[in-house]
């Protein structure tokens, strides 16, 4: 479900003449939309990212770029753990909450039931267990430097839960989009 606007634009958005080229090179590619969490209780945050490579290796790694500045960030370094949670077609008001698009009354972990795992909190179902219709992803973290306006954050993937194949998120020229599951 989309939230309703009255804008058939973004009416915040940096108009395209002020936007820095290698920001609309990189707009016009489809880029997974997922959301990382870490912490627990009080101290948990979680942030949407989708500046983000998974490398196939043993061990699997998995890189990407977040704001030095953000809570997450913080949790990551207090927990040296997190999780990458794949979102899907039916996730973009999720993915709104935790990229601060949306209000979120009681902070973004308030919509919805979640479950806390050694790598941070991960959707539940109603009952409360890790919701089957969810892949994540539980990452250590390895090592951070800059990288362009952000931090790069590399991990050693250490656990994968996979739910059933669903359409994936994907977020291109600045719009979220469908990509159905094969």
């Amino acid at each position: 479900m989309d939230a309703m606007t009255i804008h058939s634009e973004d009416p915040f958005a940096t108009p395209n003449d002020q936007r820095s080229p290698v920001r609309r090179f990189r707009g016009r590619m489809p880029s997974p939309v997922t959301v990382w969490t870490a912490g627990s209780g009080s101290d948990r945050a979680g942030l949407t990212v989708s500046s983000l490579l998974v490398a196939d290796g043993d061990p699997g790694q998995l890189a990407g770029v977040i704001s030095d500045e953000s809570e997450l960030w913080t949790a990551i370094q207090a927990t040296g753990r997190f999780a990458v949670i794949q979102l899907g077609a039916d996730d973009r008001l999720l993915a709104d909450r935790f990229a601060e698009m949306l209000p979120a009354p009681g902070g973004p972990f308030s919509a919805g039931t979640w479950q806390q795992t050694d790598y941070g909190p991960v959707p539940a179902d109603a009952a409360g267990d890790i919701a089957p219709s969810r892949t994540w992803a539980g990452c250590r973290f390895d090592a951070a430097r800059p990288y362009g306006w952000g931090l790069l954050v590399e991990a050693i993937i250490e656990e994968i839960t996979f739910a059933a194949a669903v359409d994936s998120l994907v977020h291109v020229s600045g719009r979220y989009r469908d990509i159905t599951a094969g």
